[in-house]
């Protein structure tokens, strides 16, 4: 996976991946360790901010100067990126400007919140100023990193997370323990049709929720159930849940940087 850098590995159920995983000890000769998939998350903010972002250094005989000003504000779900240039009388040369937009398309990429990418988001460079000597690429790159960080966590800053269509074939009889699952899980049903002995559910489910969804369907349906899912939209992940992933996110990180 690209996003998530994990080798993911799937099959008709748990027993069927260990057995694949088992292949792969014998022919390669190589240690495989499961883990649940990583969710890919995503961060943007829901608010409006501005503020500076600064880098001076005095390293030796030269300096290194860079200042930009921004503002960030939301796009709508699914708009990507928008980078807007509204800076007049030169407080920021035009040979910096692509400066400034990759700076903050580099502290998109690497995430702000919890290390997730950064999506739907408008950032305009409204003002700024730069130094004859001390100013070059790197610095007002840096300066612009230094400022998305800074406005981000002032523009009310959430996650994003992939919400599933799952579609549930179970015992008729059933079907009611399906639909309370669903519903522990944050699921959104969007509909039930009875087929004689048979019923089909279908929900909108947080992939999250589901990475352990198939020995429960198996344990509510004696076996009988079958799901099968895809990638629906993304959605806002609630506050209480968000700010674990937030602090994992920070604990994970500060454990890499001691080893």
């Amino acid at each position: 996976d690209p996003e998530t850098k994990q080798l993911l590995v799937s099959g008709l159920g748990n027993l069927h991946v260990e057995m694949v995983v088992e292949r792969m000890k014998r022919k390669y000769n190589v240690d495989v360790t499961l883990l649940p998939p990583r969710i890919p998350y995503k961060e943007t903010v829901k608010g409006r901010a501005e503020g500076q972002g600064k880098y001076k250094k005095q390293t030796g005989g030269r300096g290194q100067y860079g200042d930009t000003w921004l503002r960030v504000e939301p796009l709508p779900r699914g708009g990507g990126f928008e980078f807007v240039d509204d800076i007049f009388g030169g407080a920021v040369p035009r040979n910096f400007i692509p400066s400034v937009e990759k700076g903050v398309r580099e502290c998109m990429k690497k995430g702000i919140l919890a290390g997730y990418p950064v999506v739907d988001l408008k950032v305009t460079l409204y003002d700024g100023s730069y130094h004859d000597v001390d100013s070059s690429d790197m610095e007002i790159q840096i300066a612009a990193s230094m400022g998305l960080q800074k406005v981000f966590v002032d523009a009310h800053p959430i996650l994003l997370e992939p919400v599933m269509n799952v579609e549930i074939t179970c015992p008729a009889d059933t079907a009611g323990d399906v639909i309370g699952d669903l519903n522990s899980r944050r699921g959104r049903i969007l509909g039930m049709e009875p087929a004689g002995e048979t019923a089909v559910v279908r929900a909108a489910v947080p992939m999250s929720e589901m990475l352990t969804y198939e020995p429960s369907l198996r344990s509510m349906t004696g076996g009988r159930g079958a799901y099968a899912m895809e990638f629906s939209h993304y959605d806002e992940v609630p506050a209480f849940i968000a700010d674990k992933i937030v602090k994992e996110a920070k604990a994970e990180k500060e454990k890499a940087e001691k080893h």
